[in-house]
């Protein structure tokens, strides 16, 4: 059976962002949607509120007889009680990406991709399209604060989607408008190498036709290699002209380029005057240098996402162009033992731009080897470039770690675990 069809569908791990995001879009379709995850949050409650039926914890009990797929993360594996459940019932397993897939074929998509920026500039893709009227349903890797979602309900004709590389997903989906906003060596548990990541980039970019459009940088060295042959029409997102834009950094000037570029490939049509009326009101997204407050001795705090070293160096140089004089304190979660082994050298020198980094354990997103490498291995290289930097054990040492930053002092928690959490507490106890 397909989603199309399915009456009812379960989702294990719906708490991740783009599952809890594709729960809301069946939802809206008017399916039934249970699902689980292993602890509550934001995005629970986002499914709740749309009318999911969603618990915490991996129970065979949550998958019913009457189920017709099962969608599942790619953080659950096929020891989850309930993935065994579902074989024994015989009921067809997906993938999210395979999921995705089937609900995007039926569908004009736009595809946002690579290395960096992708949530960003899908976020501001569905701004400008949304305010254009041009009603689109959308499922963005964060929580955009426009909307107060990561999922907007659209007339269901254009979709809207960020894909990711890894393990090849973004060759599960057929788009009409693919957007590469750059490429990097990243997710070395995957790949091998940059050759590796270009190859399945050229297999998305020639899966395009003749009457489809790639929104791209050509002149990059990663990306320029990959137009050879190409049958659909190419467009330089970076000469797009664009006004003020809410967001700060060159970079983000770069994700709006793109979002822009790829606005105008779908409907000329769509004014200037919009879509920079869009640009300067555009909220930002969750996670994604995310003010949040002040801490109780006057420090300003700040959460981001970034956990590839090309991202934490460009958010902290952005951090010192805007805060001048003022000392940059950071809480960094390494995300994965793989990313941190591939990208050691290069995040001790990345972090270093920083005044005073605390370093969390290394956030196991999936089982994985450990790989020689340890947060207490990454303190030691950032010392050794004459920097502060301290080994945080826990959340409760961070906590702490933060508390001693006062007025003078800029504080951002940092990676792609949850270490946002630690930045909420302090913002909720101050």
């Amino acid at each position: 059976m397909n989603i199309k069809d399915a009456k009812k569908v379960h989702f294990i791990g719906v708490g991740g962002i783009g599952m809890s995001a594709l729960a809301q879009l069946l939802i809206s379709e008017g399916k039934h949607v249970s699902g689980s995850d292993r602890e509550d949050g934001k995005t629970l409650d986002l499914v709740r509120e749309s009318g999911g039926d969603v618990s915490v914890g991996d129970n065979k009990d949550n998958v019913s007889d009457d189920v017709d797929v099962v969608i599942y993360s790619d953080a659950v594996g096929v020891d989850s009680e309930e993935r065994k459940r579902a074989k024994e019932l015989g009921i067809k397993q997906l993938s999210y990406f395979e999921a995705l897939g089937e609900v995007s074929s039926s569908r004009f998509t736009i595809a946002v991709s690579g290395t960096h920026g992708k949530t960003t500039t899908t976020g501001i893709l569905t701004k400008i399209l949304f305010d254009a009227a041009m009603s689109p349903t959308s499922i963005v890797g964060s929580i955009m604060s426009d909307f107060g979602s990561n999922f907007i309900s659209g007339d269901g004709r254009l979709f809207v989607v960020e894909a990711c590389e890894y393990k090849d997903h973004i060759l599960e989906l057929s788009p009409k408008i693919l957007v590469v906003t750059n490429i990097e060596f990243d997710h070395s548990d995957f790949f091998k190498d940059l050759a590796h990541v270009q190859k399945t980039f050229k297999t998305a970019i020639d899966k395009l036709g003749d009457g489809d459009i790639l929104v791209t940088n050509p002149n990059d060295a990663s990306i320029k290699p990959l137009l050879e042959g190409v049958r659909c029409k190419v467009v330089d997102y970076t000469k797009e002209e664009v006004g003020d834009i809410s967001l700060k950094g060159g970079f983000n000037l770069m994700n709006a380029k793109a979002a822009v570029a790829a606005a105008r490939a779908y409907k000329k049509e769509v004014k200037k005057e919009q879509i920079n009326k869009s640009l300067q009101e555009f909220k930002g997204t969750w996670r994604r240098f995310e003010f949040k407050g002040n801490t109780l001795n006057g420090a300003v705090l700040y959460d981001d996402y970034a956990h590839h070293p090309s991202a934490v160096k460009a958010t902290l140089e952005m951090v010192q162009n805007m805060f001048e004089g003022k000392r940059i304190v950071v809480v960094f979660h390494p995300h994965l033992h793989s990313r941190t082994k591939e990208f050691f050298e290069e995040f001790a020198s990345s972090l270093s731009i920083a005044d005073k980094i605390g370093i969390l354990p290394i956030f196991r997103a999936r089982a994985e080897e450990d790989f020689g490498v340890s947060s207490e291995l990454l303190v030691d290289a950032i010392k050794s470039k004459g920097v502060d930097a301290t080994f945080l054990p826990s959340f409760i040492d961070a906590r702490s770690f933060i508390d001693g930053a006062g007025k003078n002092d800029v504080v951002i928690t940092m990676g792609a675990g949850d270490v946002y959490k630690v930045a909420d507490e302090v913002v909720e106890n101050k």
